[in-house]
């Protein structure tokens, strides 16, 4: 296929945007990128039954926030426009009528109710639902009088009776169908609308795609795709479809099973570069053992050939190793700020300095919606067990804490410069004084300080922000606990 290359994201309207949409916008915006082409964003709205309000400016922030730009669409316009579905409903009639003018397309007027009944009847025979063709034959004056008297009518495809049709696509091959198996599908349903299947080759060829993504469910649907374009002398596109992806049950990720969309990972704390930097390995290998792309750099080397056909895993541990990358690579103050809200009403206290609180969190933190559980013991130490102390790895008992915390106090006490170096040194050198191994004194104090089994940083560092007396005070409460029998 000649000329610039086109592509096409074109979501309905219906709420949110799930991973698999997300990976066909960013995989149709590389392709177009890759070539130095366009890309479309064109709204497909024609199932007024499951548009919801607000959904089109879910659809705009969405890309936005990805960082995927589109070239064209309803918001910024273009030379293709209305990019709006039922704003060009107008077009698919005349476009319909001219298939039942070269004989690929005819007037149907059964009700729904002889279609409920042709359906049970063949469901009852063991066969899947196919239209029989009870209109086909209607005479010009027969569909005349009935249009004439305002019967409800659709226009469905005439599929062919014999052969086979065959089509290529990138990811899966060449596919071929018997077109005996084809149903005759509606173009245009009784209401005037156009059905999804009609509509967007009508639009990929008005508006000139050259190369359409989308999921391999719609593979037993591009042969009557083909089949139109055909009908119309139309050039066919470069097919792009996609493999599922699934969670590691095996089944298909799901709003209602609970999975996340872009905007509940964003909610929870990933990163928009950490979820798109993943989500294009859902399905597509660089070739390289590189992992970690940048989307200008995905720009250069995304290539179609990499797309597999297998399943991908959605794996929410693989999320969390990428956002823990990007939260590393950021710079200190741009994710200070950016986890300040984090800290909003977990620490009220004026003194701690929340900025060394941030040079704690970046290096440990892989959702940052888990920051405010892992820091609140910096306002207030939590209720703990004194079993904590017990830890076999860090060689600790009851008896070892106690006295490694009684050791601590005069040590700490005698601090002047109070800084985690300082400090530090100031502990492993009582270790040493007491003949016994770092993590015997160490992980004692750490307790005492956090209340926690696990906490960002080490003893000196939690105690270096929470301030000389804090540390001695929570050190006394660890030896009361302690000493009690």
């Amino acid at each position: 296929m000649s000329g610039v290359v086109r592509t096409r994201y074109a979501p309905s309207p219906t709420g949110y945007m799930h991973i698999g949409n997300l990976r066909t916008a960013l995989y149709e915006y590389l392709i177009a990128k890759k070539n130095n082409g366009k890309f479309i964003l064109r709204i497909e709205d024609t199932d007024q039954e499951r548009y919801v309000e607000g959904a089109v400016e879910v659809i705009y922030k969405t890309l936005k926030t990805a960082g995927i730009k589109h070239d064209e669409g309803p918001d910024i316009g273009g030379d293709y426009g209305p990019y709006i579905q039922s704003e060009r409903k107008h077009i698919y009639l005349e476009y319909a009528k001219k298939l039942v003018d070269n004989g690929n397309a005819y007037y149907c007027f059964c009700t729904k109710e002889r279609l409920a009944e042709l359906k049970e009847k063949q469901e009852s025979e063991g066969k899947a639902f196919k239209y029989d063709r009870c209109c086909l034959n209607l005479t010009p004056d027969e569909i005349e009088t009935r249009l004439k008297n305002d019967e409800p009518y659709v226009i469905r495809q005439k599929m062919p009776d014999t052969g086979t049709t065959t089509f290529t696509d990138a990811v899966y091959g060449e596919i071929t169908v018997d077109n005996s198996e084809l149903d005759d599908q509606i173009l245009i349903k009784s209401d005037g609308l156009p059905t999804y299947n009609f509509a967007n080759v009508v639009d990929d060829h008005l508006m000139g795609i050259t190369h359409v993504v989308r999921g391999n469910e719609y593979l037993s649907s591009t042969p009557k795709y083909n089949l139109l374009y055909q009908a119309f002398g139309w050039e066919i596109p470069v097919y792009i479809h996609l493999p599922l992806i699934l969670k590691a049950s095996g089944e298909k990720l799901s709003k209602r099973a609970g999975d996340p969309s872009f905007e509940d990972l964003l909610s929870m704390g990933y990163l928009p570069e950490a979820i798109i930097n993943y989500v294009v390995l859902l399905g597509w290998s660089p070739g390289t053992n590189q992992e970690i792309f940048s989307l200008k750099e995905l720009e250069q080397i995304f290539d179609i050939k990499g797309i597999n056909k297998s399943p991908s895993i959605f794996d929410m541990n693989k999320l969390n190793w990428f956002n823990g990358e990007y939260i590393r690579k950021m710079n200190p103050d741009d994710f200070h700020e950016l986890v300040k809200p984090y800290y909003e009403g977990v620490i009220t206290n004026s003194s701690i300095d929340l900025k060394k609180i941030s040079a704690l969190m970046q290096v440990r933190t892989e959702v940052l919606s888990a920051i405010p559980q892992n820091i609140d013991f910096f306002e207030k130490l939590p209720k703990y067990d004194k079993e904590i102390y017990v830890h076999k790895k860090m060689k600790t008992n009851e008896e070892i804490s106690l006295n490694s915390l009684k050791a601590s106090v005069p040590v700490l006490k005698s601090i002047e410069n109070w800084d985690n170096d300082t400090i530090y040194n100031a502990l492993v050198e009582l270790a040493q004084q007491l003949g016994l191994k770092n993590s015997q004194v160490l992980w004692p104090v750490r307790v005492a300080l956090t209340g926690k089994q696990a906490s960002p940083g080490g003893a000196s560092e939690v105690a270096e922000i929470l301030g000389k007396d804090e540390t001695l005070a929570r050190i006394n409460i660890g030896i009361e606990m302690l000493s009690q029998n």
